[in-house]
């Protein structure tokens, strides 16, 4: 299939043992503490917690933009001047994260990674199978319309649109600039020993590295943390220490993709997490459209 990796649940780079990320790290001469604050236990600062509500305005963090974006082309009124990352509670409410959670439920029923994580894209229909990815509406055909509806897939665009326009507004974007792109996908994360590399979900990465087109990330979390698992948070992880984001049913994240936000994703200990990652850029050649089931 050629199945892309994923942000939260593979990154190449870091397919080695500890002790040779280790080595490779210090030749490479990049400093320790990427290494060092791995630790769950080196977490500093929680940045929003399960219990606080963030609503309605997003709390925002500024950071400082990394060179990243220079090595790729700039688009004037997109490409960011600003960065950092941000959390709001009051753009998707609980309900409307409880239906796409079914949605995805329903979708990884049909198969599933043998390891603790697994994706379900409905976009490009890359749906974990054991160890490996087939296509949803390739593989499963007219069964599609029987796990699906038309209201799942409108209620997916709507709130697809709202985070697009909340992530112009808090970052002062010309939201015609900004596209949907890929990777976007609903992932399931378990306590499960990983099979595979793509099970490898807690690795740090850089979103606008591994993926050059990216230039902004979401997450919309799905599931509550401390009720429906435990481990499973967000790490920022920045030069002065970790600084996490607590998930919360209908809570959105975003940041910039850029070196100033590396994050990785805690493991989870117990229960299932579930997300969608949903990312943008402002390359139009990278953009793709909205799944349809009509188009199916």
């Amino acid at each position: 299939q050629g199945i892309w990796p994923f942000p939260e649940l593979h990154l190449a780079w870091l397919q080695t043992a500890p002790g040779l990320l280790l080595v490779t790290l210090l030749a490479c001469g990049t400093s320790l503490w990427l290494y060092l604050s791995t630790a769950d236990a080196d977490i500093t600062e929680t940045l929003v917690g399960r219990g606080e509500l963030v609503s309605p305005q997003p709390r925002v963090f500024a950071v400082p933009c990394s060179e990243d974006y220079d090595q790729h082309k700039r688009f004037p009124g997109c490409t960011p001047q600003k960065c950092g990352r941000a959390v709001t509670d009051g753009l998707v409410s609980r309900e409307e994260a409880q239906a796409l959670r079914r949605l995805a439920e329903r979708g990884l029923a049909l198969a599933g990674s043998e390891g603790g994580a697994s994706i379900l894209d409905l976009h490009s229909g890359a749906l974990s199978m054991g160890k490996q990815f087939v296509n949803i509406y390739r593989y499963f055909g007219d069964q599609i319309g029987e796990v699906f509806t038309q209201e799942d897939f409108r209620l997916y665009r709507d709130v697809r649109r709202r985070i697009q326009d909340t992530i112009a507004q808090t970052f002062g974007l010309d939201v015609s600039l900004l596209f949907l792109t890929k990777p976007t996908f609903f992932s399931r994360i378990n306590s499960t020993e990983a099979k595979t590399q793509h099970d490898e979900y807690w690795h740090p990465h850089i979103d606008k590295v591994t993926y050059g087109s990216f230039d902004y990330t979401s997450l919309l979390y799905l599931t509550d943390y401390g009720t429906d698992f435990t481990g499973g948070r967000f790490i920022f992880m920045d030069k002065d220490g970790n600084r996490t984001v607590e998930p919360r049913a209908g809570r959105l994240s975003f940041f910039s993709s850029g070196s100033e936000n590396l994050h990785r994703v805690e493991r989870v200990a117990w229960g299932t997490r579930f997300a969608i990652t949903v990312s943008f850029t402002c390359d139009p050649a990278h953009a793709i459209a909205d799944p349809s089931l009509a188009a199916v």
